[in-house]
């Protein structure tokens, strides 16, 4: 026997093996628009590790946080053209892909409709998820889990809020949704839409008197440094949803697709909780930071809201925003 040639020949097997292993594995990209320190990141990476470690290498993620490809609206368009695997949108970012009338992913932000957030995860993901379901793939997309995002409060560096008429003339920032505008527009506020990248030199520069968010986003991009007032108005709620391509999908063996799926979930959960649990800690530190905090009348700011659920029925659809309404209603 000639042991040279075995040995080779051995080395050889080894070395296409390998080769074959690594032509197997998938590597995954994801793309986010958290901050690394944020928990959506910090859920994003378990998931990814629990996916590596349960597919043995098979499936891999690689994430890029903090808007490295692009905001959220434009890692959504990449994803639909193939070009990221995965995301993390709002669903007002999915809404624009509606028709005007018929977008019932506006609806979750209808403003004051849940007890609380529980009750929301519990609307989003019974009801709302089971209606909605056929909306994800008319977009090329696979809903994997709902994850979290939250109330979003509002600040200003003007005075503190504790009615709607402590809003009225209060310039105020919103992102482009027009449920974030309306909602603030029914407060008495002057609404601008200003790019988040540019709101804390807008906010330093006084282009705007205040902005609104939920409260890891004001302490995460420390929003307090340019806002002593916080109003603990939780006046919208949405999320962010774990997403997939359907192309990607179908790379996929279905047990992989299970696990994608059961460890999106898992993660998902993991940052709700860990979010839900922090809000108390995160409102001491925001008042650590020098943030005078305030809990205003929230039925009071519900009873002026007729006009932003008018408008929103508008560009939603009316009959969506009644079945939505039933929904929230109906779950406990």
């Amino acid at each position: 026997m000639n042991l040279k040639k075995v040995t080779i020949g051995f080395l050889s097997a080894v070395l296409v093996f390998m080769f074959a292993g690594a032509a197997m594995a998938l590597e995954l990209k994801l793309g986010h628009y958290a901050p690394e320190s944020h928990p959506a990141h910090q859920a994003a990476l378990m998931m990814a590790k629990a996916v590596e470690e349960r597919t043995k290498g098979e499936v891999k993620i690689k994430i890029y946080p903090a808007n490295q490809l692009g905001d959220g609206n434009e890692v959504l368009e990449q994803q639909m053209n193939g070009v990221v695997d995965l995301s993390l949108p709002t669903q007002p970012m999915l809404d624009k892909y509606g028709e005007k009338g018929d977008k019932p992913f506006a609806v979750v932000m209808l403003p004051f409709v849940y007890k609380d957030t529980k009750h929301a995860w519990r609307v989003l993901d019974g009801p709302f998820a089971e209606w909605i379901a056929p909306k994800f793939d008319t977009l090329g997309l696979v809903h994997l889990a709902n994850w979290e995002w939250g109330f979003r409060n509002l600040t200003n560096n003007k005075r503190p809020v504790f009615t709607p008429a402590d809003v009225k003339g209060l310039k105020i920032r919103t992102p482009g949704e027009i449920q974030l505008q309306k909602t603030m527009e029914s407060a008495g506020a002057l609404v601008q839409a200003i790019n988040f990248k540019e709101l804390p030199m807008a906010l330093k520069q006084g282009v705007v008197d205040g902005q609104e968010n939920p409260l890891s986003v004001i302490y995460h991009y420390k929003l307090y440094e340019v806002q002593p007032h916080l109003a603990l108005t939780y006046h919208v709620y949405n999320s962010m949803m774990a997403v997939a391509s359907k192309k990607t999908w179908s790379k996929l063996s279905a047990d992989q697709q299970a696990i994608l799926k059961e460890e999106a979930q898992k993660a998902g959960q993991w940052f709700r909780e860990k979010q839900l649990a922090e809000n108390d800690n995160l409102i001491e530190q925001l008042k650590g930071k020098g943030m005078k905090v305030t809990s205003p009348d929230r039925a009071a700011f519900k009873a002026q809201m007729q006009y932003a659920y008018d408008a929103i029925g508008e560009y939603a659809g009316k009959d969506n925003v009644a079945k939505f309404l039933k929904m929230v209603e109906e779950t406990p």
